[in-house]
């Protein structure tokens, strides 16, 4: 099964496609949307729409696993996290994808062990799950990390609570 993870942001949209088979998981493609600062947020939330609607149709996910906001001292900035993340999560369900959260802390705890592990902890660990795969940036790392999260998750017998 194919399954889409995302570390949404409205400067850069992280995305990762893993296959899971049982216990065995690997890397199929990863990347960014980075739509330009300079454009309106009206324009920057379209982009994200349409190169997500271009990701799901070329590579057939399942279901979405997406991180959940994390909430920081400037407000404007977790507005518009807000708004990226929840273009990413309407084009992901209009496309007929289920969609799963997971908080940062417990996308850490799944990986390494530790909800407060750095982010070249996190990067380490998904290229050691995810042999070959090509990280350039650490969006597409945090996307694949919510990925992993939710295999581990989806085969616990323990989950069973969808998010969104």
């Amino acid at each position: 099964m194919r399954l889409l993870g995302l570390d949404p942001g409205l400067r850069h949209t992280g995305w990762g496609i893993i296959n899971t088979k049982y216990d065995n998981i690997s890397w199929i493609a990863s990347g960014n949307v980075s739509p330009k600062n300079s454009l309106c947020i009206s324009e920057r939330l379209k982009i994200i729409h349409n190169e997500l609607n271009d990701i799901i149709h070329e590579f057939k996910p399942y279901a979405a696993a997406v991180e959940e906001v994390f909430v920081n001292m400037n407000g404007q900035s977790t507005l518009k996290l807000g708004m990226a993340r929840g273009t990413a999560i309407a084009t992901c369900s209009i496309k007929g994808l289920k969609v799963f959260e997971y908080a940062p802390t417990r996308v850490k705890q799944s990986l390494t062990g530790s909800g407060r592990a750095k982010k070249d902890q996190v990067e380490s660990m998904v290229k050691l799950l995810l042999p070959g795969c090509k990280i350039k940036t650490e969006d597409e790392s945090d996307a694949l990390a919510v990925a992993i999260c939710h295999t581990f998750f989806s085969q616990s017998k323990l989950h069973n609570v969808e998010r969104v």
